[in-house]
């Protein structure tokens, strides 16, 4: 099977990552811009919960059988087809506060349609990276896509903040539908590489195929006992900081009695951080092991968490510089852990792994939140973050101790890659 990239795999690589870029910009401006009017409108922690919830359920419950299709199907069209699919439900959602008959229901249902969208897109690109670039620049790749991450993390939110004074809610919605026919005109006019297998396999003949190739990305990842025990860290990881991260709206609000400029200017920090972090992962590259990269790196955010935790009413600038260190953070979690997926997951089945990878870890997502919600009302969203940076510190320092944890990429402590009929 082919992992060669193609000659000039940069022109073609990076003309699709700055369509993307301009994808990201506008999804980072709606999602900004929608959770500040469910806050404002409702000043919930169960409302805001029930929106993550919502957002949260493709991911979990649809991934792993998106991930087989996106295996049998062209990954390019998947795209273009996502992205077209999101602008479509953005529009509704933009005739409804349009018409003035916006209910919070709508926006429920209009962001578990982009999360599905999303859902289909983004294994596509990860999977779709791998062939495009050489696998020595693979690391560098998850460093400039944390950076470009944050850049937008930054961009969206201020836009956001200003736009909300001189905009109505229908005109910042109509920015991610401009954005997203941004980013589909590149995939137009470029070929992406795709699997040898996908021109031998049929489209889907049912079911059966369906359940069979969901079956062979589990039984891939169950030869991987490193990769299971880093996927039990993520999911405890992601049930206690989702939660924290959700309602950092009302922290603002209700805690810092402070307005939507201020929670622009966390989240942009959170983003700077995520931007040097991008770039000191793309220039150092991580530790030998890249293990090692994620273990410091969860010791790091639970440093950051407990600063956030740690902040008096008057001292906003804690919580501020808390947040960016965590989000300098993000990408020395994050970064090594995609990297060695795409290095070491054949690409014909790297869409079910990416996808499985991603349901597992956040499936206890939807249900912390449905905890965190009556439990920060009672502890106070400060009590919970705290509760989040002992539980990440722990686990950092545990991380350390699990031999097939640490030898992770190790031959011996993991099986050779699996064929197709291996599996079936």
């Amino acid at each position: 099977m082919n992992r060669s990239p193609v000659a000039g795999w940069k022109k073609t690589f990076f003309i699709i990552w700055f369509g993307q870029a301009f994808s990201l910009f506008g999804s980072e401006l709606v999602q900004f811009a929608l959770v500040w009017y469910l806050t404002k409108q409702t000043g919930s922690a169960s409302v805001l919960a029930m929106a993550s919830f919502v957002a949260l359920l493709p991911k979990v419950f649809l991934s792993p059988f998106i991930g087989a299709l996106i295996d049998r199907w062209n990954r390019q069209r998947v795209m273009i087809f996502a992205d077209l699919a999101i602008a479509c439900f953005t529009l509704i959602l933009v005739l409804v506060f349009w018409l003035g008959e916006v209910q919070i229901w709508h926006i429920y249902a209009i962001m578990f349609m982009r999360a599905l969208g999303s859902s289909f897109h983004w294994p596509s690109m990860q999977a779709s990276t791998s062939l495009m670039v050489p696998k020595e620049k693979l690391s560098s790749i998850s460093g400039w896509n944390q950076t470009l991450q944050g850049a937008m993390g930054i961009l969206a939110p201020m836009a956001a903040a200003l736009l909300l004074d001189v905009l109505p809610m229908q005109g910042i919605l109509a920015i991610d539908i401009i954005t997203a026919f941004i980013a589909i005109t590149p995939l137009l006019f470029v070929t992406i590489p795709q699997p040898v297998q996908i021109s031998d396999q049929p489209i889907l003949s049912g079911a059966r195929d369906l359940l069979r190739d969901v079956k062979q990305g589990f039984q891939y990842l169950s030869h991987w006992k490193g990769m299971l025990y880093l996927i039990a860290i993520a999911t405890i990881l992601n049930f206690l900081l989702n939660p924290g991260y959700t309602f950092t709206p009302l922290l603002v609000k209700d805690y810092f009695n402070l307005g939507a400029f201020e929670l622009s200017l966390i989240e942009a920090m959170f983003s700077i951080g995520m931007i040097a972090g991008g770039l000191v992962l793309g220039a150092w590259g991580g530790f030998k092991k890249k293990i090692l990269t994620i273990l410091v790196g969860i010791l790091g955010v639970a440093f950051s968490t407990a600063l956030i935790a740690a902040a008096g009413v008057n001292q906003f600038y804690l919580a501020v510089v808390g947040m960016s260190i965590s989000g300098f953070m993000m990408p020395i979690v994050n970064g090594p852990f995609y990297a060695v997926l795409q290095t070491h997951v054949e690409p014909d089945i790297q869409g079910r792994v990416f996808t499985l990878v991603s349901s597992l870890a956040t499936g206890m997502m939807p249900i912390s939140m449905l905890v965190a919600a009556p439990v920060a009302e009672w502890i106070g969203i400060r009590g919970w973050l705290a509760l989040a940076a002992a539980g990440c510190f722990l686990i950092g320092a545990s991380g350390f101790f699990i031999p097939d944890l640490i030898n992770l990429e190790d031959s011996q402590y993991r099986s050779e890659k699996l064929s197709h009929q291996d599996l079936g």
